[in-house]
C-alpha cells in the first residue's frame, strides 16, 4: 500500500518563508520582548513588603469572587480587552509607519514583555509557586499564547516597512510597503479580536 504524503498548507507555508525572511529581525524584537519581560520580574522582586502586600489583598479578593461565584461582566470585560487590543494595534501600526517609529515600537513590545514579567512574578510571588503558576496558566496563558506572537508579528512587520522605506524611497515603493503594513495590521487586529 502506498502511503501519500502530506502535504503541507499554503499558510504554513507562507509562514515558514515570512520567518525565515525575517529572521533577524524577530530574534531582535524578541530580545526585546524578553527584556521586558526580565526587568517586570526584576521589578517585583524588588519591592517593598508593602507593595507585595497590596498586590497580594488584591489577588486574595479577585480569586475569592471567583471561589464564590460572584458574577464577573464578561461583556465588559470584552469590551475593554477589544478596546485594548484595537488601540495596540492601532498605535503599532500608526507609528511603524513612520520612518522614526521603530524605537516607539520596540519599546512598546518592551513595555509588553514588562507587563507580563511583573504580572507572572507577582503572581507566583503571592500566591506561592504552585498555587501562582497554576493562576497564571488558567488567567494569562492562554491570552498570552495568541498575544505574543502577534505582537512579535507587528513588530516585524514595522521593521520591514522601515526597512523597505530606507532602501527604495519612491513614493509607489512607499505606498505598497505601507499598503501590505496596513494588511498586516488589519489580519493582526481581527486575529486579537477572536481572541477576546
Amino acid at each position: 500500500m502506498r502511503v501519500i504524503p502530506k502535504k503541507t498548507s499554503k499558510v504554513t507555508e507562507v509562514i515558514k518563508n515570512h520567518i525565515v525572511e525575517n529572521l533577524k529581525a524577530y530574534i531582535i524584537v524578541s530580545i526585546i520582548l524578553l527584556i521586558g519581560i526580565t526587568l517586570g520580574v526584576i521589578f517585583v522582586n524588588n519591592m517593598s513588603e508593602t507593595q507585595t502586600q497590596d498586590i497580594q489583598t488584591f489577588l486574595q479578593s479577585f480569586t475569592e469572587a471567583l471561589k464564590w461565584g460572584k458574577s464577573v461582566n464578561s461583556g465588559e470585560l470584552l469590551k475593554k480587552s477589544l478596546g485594548n487590543n484595537l488601540l495596540l494595534v492601532f498605535l503599532m501600526w500608526f507609528v511603524g509607519s513612520t520612518v522614526i517609529g521603530i524605537p516607539v515600537v520596540l519599546g512598546i513590545v518592551a513595555f509588553r514583555g514588562f507587563c507580563l514579567g511583573y504580572t507572572i512574578s507577582a503572581c507566583v510571588i503571592t500566591l506561592g509557586k504552585i498555587k501562582g503558576l497554576i493562576f497564571v496558566l488558567l488567567t494569562i496563558f492562554l491570552q498570552n499564547l495568541i498575544l505574543i506572537p502577534a505582537l512579535l508579528f507587528l513588530g516585524v512587520s514595522s521593521i520591514k516597512l522601515y526597512k523597505s522605506i530606507v532602501k527604495d524611497r519612491r513614493k509607489e515603493n512607499i505606498k505598497v510597503s505601507i499598503l501590505k503594513h496596513s494588511i498586516v495590521s488589519i489580519f493582526i487586529l481581527i486575529i486579537l479580536s477572536f481572541n477576546s
